[in-house]
C-alpha cells in the first residue's frame, strides 16, 4: 500500500510512462511542475500555450526545452480546446490545468460536442492528503466541482474515493461521510443522507468499500475521540477517505490543512471524465501541481 507521495513515485518510475498535456500551460508553476515531473521519469510533458510565454519561463529557469512537446497556441480558451482534443484522439492520457481559470477549464471539460464527460457521469472532484500526524494518506472529496450533492452525487463521490484508494493499494478503502456530528439528527440532511449511505454499503449496494456515518471530522480521524465518545465502528480513527457533506466544508479542511499544517502535502484532480484531469488552485504550489500529476498519472488507465 501507498502511504506517501515518494512510494508513489517510486511506483510510477517502474511503470510505462503517461503522456500529460497542460492547457494554458504559460506559468512559472505549470510549467515547472510538468519539468520536474517529466525529470523524476513519472510521464512525457505537452505544452499548448502562447510559445514565446513557454520559452521565456524555461530559460529563466534553464530549463532544456527539448525535453518537453511545445503546442503553440497564443489563445487561452483555443488552447484549453486543443488540449482537450488531444486528450480525446488519444495523443494524451492526462489533461492538466494552467494559468486559466478554474470556470474556462471545466468548460472545455464538459463541452458537449468535444469535452471529456461521458454520457450521465457525474463529475467530481478528488485530492489526496499526506498529513505527518495520521498514518496514511487520505482521500477527499469534494472540494472544487459539487457545491451542495445530493444522495446520488454522493454516491459516486464515494466510488470516486474508493477507486483513488484502490489505485494507492488499499484493499478495502474505509469511508467516512463527515458532518457536523455523529448522532443521527433527522433536523440535519447531512445526517441523514449519511446514514443512508452507510445502510446501502451494508446492504452491498454501494461495493468494494466500507462506508459509515455521520461521522463527525475528530470521530473519522482519531480512534480516541470515538473511545471517549464510546463510538463503534470500523470506520472510525481509520478512515481512507473523506466525503464531506458540501463544497464549503470539504474546501476549508483542504486550504486550512495546505496553509495552516507543516508538513502537509496534497494532489487534487477531477475524477469522472474520460481521463485524469489534473485540478489544482492556480494558487497552489509547484510541489502541489507535481504532486497531482503522480496521482494523475497512478490513476490513468
Amino acid at each position: 500500500m501507498i502511504t506517501n507521495f515518494d512510494q508513489m513515485f517510486e511506483q510510477l518510475r517502474s511503470k510505462p510512462k503517461k503522456r500529460l498535456v497542460a492547457a494554458w500551460a504559460v506559468d512559472d508553476h505549470t510549467i515547472s511542475a510538468v519539468y520536474m515531473a517529466v525529470e523524476a521519469g513519472i510521464v512525457e510533458g505537452i505544452l499548448v500555450g502562447d510559445e514565446a510565454m513557454i520559452q521565456k519561463v524555461c530559460q529563466e529557469h534553464n530549463y532544456d526545452l527539448s525535453k518537453l512537446t511545445v503546442v503553440n497556441n497564443p489563445n487561452e480558451l483555443k488552447s484549453i480546446a486543443q488540449a482537450v482534443d488531444m486528450v480525446n484522439a488519444g495523443e494524451a492520457d492526462i489533461l492538466m490545468k494552467g494559468l486559466c481559470s478554474t470556470d474556462k477549464y471545466m468548460r472545455g471539460i464538459l463541452n458537449k460536442e468535444r469535452g471529456l464527460l461521458p454520457p450521465k457521469a457525474v463529475l467530481s472532484h478528488v485530492c489526496v492528503v499526506q498529513h505527518p500526524h495520521y498514518h496514511k494518506l487520505l482521500v477527499i472529496s469534494d472540494i472544487a466541482v459539487i457545491p451542495a450533492p445530493d444522495l446520488k452525487q454522493k454516491q459516486a463521490m464515494i466510488n470516486y474515493t474508493v477507486s483513488t484508494a484502490k489505485a494507492l493499494g488499499v484493499e478495502k478503502p474505509k469511508v467516512a461521510m463527515i458532518t457536523a456530528t455523529e448522532q443521527m439528527l433527522p433536523g440535519m440532511p447531512a445526517c441523514v443522507e449519511a446514514a443512508m449511505l452507510s445502510k446501502m454499503s451494508d446492504r452491498g449496494q454501494i461495493a468494494g468499500c466500507i462506508v459509515d456515518g455521520p461521522l463527525a471530522l475528530d470521530v473519522a480521524l482519531c480512534k480516541e475521540a470515538a473511545e471517549i465518545k464510546k463510538l463503534k465502528s470500523e470506520v472510525a480513527g481509520d478512515a481512507d477517505c473523506l466525503v464531506f457533506p458540501n463544497i464549503e466544508s470539504a474546501n476549508v479542511f483542504y486550504k486550512v490543512s495546505g496553509h495552516f499544517c507543516p508538513g502537509v502535502k496534497m494532489a487534487a484532480m477531477v475524477a469522472g471524465a474520460k481521463a485524469p484531469c489534473v485540478l489544482s488552485s492556480r494558487a497552489d504550489s509547484t510541489e502541489v501541481k507535481l504532486n497531482s500529476i503522480a496521482l494523475a498519472a497512478l490513476t490513468a488507465k
